[in-house]
Parts: structure tokens; C-alpha cells; sequence
């Protein structure tokens, strides 16, 4: 499921090629996505010049003379700058024609992801995120307030976009065993100085992984069509049953909120 990063290396493949340009038309070729896209968001659309991209938890904001398009890539999906003439392939559900002949093609083999036309970010799909990893707002003392009076398993609670946004399971993964936490630990009894470390390691995976290109698992691949490489640099995710990097011993592989969840019993505690 493309994550925080994969949806940042997106909005930064696509910002050059579509900022500036005008919306000459949207074709639909299957609006039946999670949400059915809307009947007038082609009409309303077209001829609007975009201003710029944005990007809220796992959401791409494309921000228009009068609205913003919010795009979410579900499970599997994509947003690809290309020329408007290639033939789509049967899971291109949807292009935005732009005026320099190019398109912006979004594929989604699940049809898990969702296409939106808002005229404010006052959205019910944003309104109750949490804040941005990446910000200010976001550290170890907001984690530990947080998690207070919390009996859920911490990696669960990570997971929250209610307490921060955009830490999927790949990135909850490592993340929790770079802090040394192990993921069935209850969020409430995880002291101050470990959700400082926790935070903190959010922060640096996210940034690595943003800068690599995203993950590149399955069938993500970046708005510019090319793969992320991130992958080769997981710890645990991934690698259940195999030797921990730091300890040699074996990596367990156990279901957790119905994900698979990966650490090391040595290393994590």
C-alpha cells in the first residue's frame, strides 16, 4: 500500500510536469473507485489551471483555480505524468488531459483509491487527521500524552492517522524496531524517553524513504514512473523468519490488528 512517502514521491514526480498547466478535460473510463467519482467532476474540471500540489497524510492535493482535486491511491494505485496519446492499460481508470499534451493517469488494479473535487480542505476524509511526522507538531511528547490511559498495542496505536498521520504498516515496522519498542507492547505503559526515541526514528525513516524515492513493494512506482528503492534498506518488514541484522537472532512474523508484524524478541522489549 503506497504510504506517506510513496504519496510525497509522487506529488513531487508529478508537481513539475502539471503546476501551471491547464485542465483541458478528464476522462473517466471507470468511476466505480472506493467512493464513486462524481458525474459533474469532469465538467467542473476542465479549464481550471493548477496552481500547485500539496500533500495531507496519504493525500494528494492538487490545488485548481477554484477547487482542489484529492486523490488517494488505495491499495495499489498510481498517479503517472505521461504523453495523453499512450493507450491505457485496463486498470487506467481515469486521465487529466492537460494542455501540454500530457496526462496525468491514475491506474488502480483494486480500485481501493478515491478521487475527490472539494472546495475546501474542510473534508470529513481530512478532518480528523492527526498531525504531519515530518512537523513540528509532531515528537515524543505528543506520542506519550497521546497514549495515555491507552491499552492498545502500540504499533496499532502508531497507526492512528488520529495521532499522526501517514506511518503505515511498513514504516510502523521499522520504526519500532529502530527504537528497540516491540509492536504488541500496550501504548500506555511505553515511557516518555522511548516515545522521544520512537518519535525520532518516524522522523528519520520517513525522510530517508522520501528521499530514495518511496518503497518500492508490488506495484508502487513514483509519478515520474520510476520504482522507489527504499526496500533495500528495510530492517525487518519484509524479513520474518530471518536473521536480525543486529543480534543474528530469528525475526518473528505475527498478526497483529490483522497485519503482519515483524521484530526482533531480542532487540525489542
Amino acid at each position: 500500500m503506497p504510504e506517506l512517502p510513496e504519496v510525497e514521491t509522487t506529488r513531487r514526480g508529478i508537481d513539475p510536469h502539471a503546476v501551471d498547466r491547464c485542465i483541458e478535460r478528464v476522462v473517466v473510463r471507470n468511476p466505480k473507485l472506493r467512493w464513486p467519482i462524481e458525474d459533474t467532476l469532469p465538467t467542473l474540471a476542465a479549464g481550471q489551471r493548477i496552481r500547485g500540489t500539496r500533500r495531507r497524510a496519504k493525500y494528494l492535493l492538487i490545488d485548481l483555480d477554484r477547487h482542489t482535486l484529492m486523490v488517494h491511491l488505495g491499495m495499489s494505485g498510481s498517479l503517472r505524468i505521461m504523453p495523453a496519446s499512450t493507450p491505457p492499460l485496463f486498470h487506467d481508470h481515469v486521465d487529466i488531459v492537460l494542455s501540454d499534451g500530457n496526462c496525468l493517469r491514475y491506474n488502480d488494479p483494486r480500485r481501493f483509491g478515491s478521487l475527490h473535487l472539494l472546495t475546501s480542505d474542510d473534508h470529513a476524509l481530512l478532518r480528523h487527521l492527526g498531525p504531519e511526522p515530518l512537523s513540528n507538531d509532531f515528537d515524543g511528547a505528543w506520542l506519550y500524552q497521546a497514549a495515555r490511559g491507552r491499552k492498545a498495542a502500540v504499533k496499532q496505536f502508531l497507526m492512528d492517522g488520529r495521532i499522526v498521520v501517514g506511518v503505515g504498516n511498513i514504516y510502523a515496522n521499522e520504526a519500532l524496531y529502530m527504537a528497540g519498542i516491540r509492536p504488541t507492547r500496550s501504548a500506555g505503559k511505553i515511557s516518555l524517553e522511548r516515545y522521544q526515541r520512537l518519535a525520532e526514528a518516524v522522523k528519520v525513516l520517513l525522510a530517508a524513504a522520501i528521499e530514495q524515492g518511496g518503497t518500492t513493494l508490488r506495484d508502487f512506482v513514483g509519478g515520474d514512473g520510476k520504482p522507489g528503492y527504499f526496500a533495500q534498506k528495510l530492517r525487518v518488514y519484509g524479513r520474518g523468519g530471518q536473521s536480525c541484522r543486529v543480534c543474528a537472532g530469528r525475526l518473528q512474523d505475527i498478526r497483529l490488528g490483522n497485519r503482519s508484524s515483524v521484530f526482533c524478541a531480542n532487540c525489542q522489549r
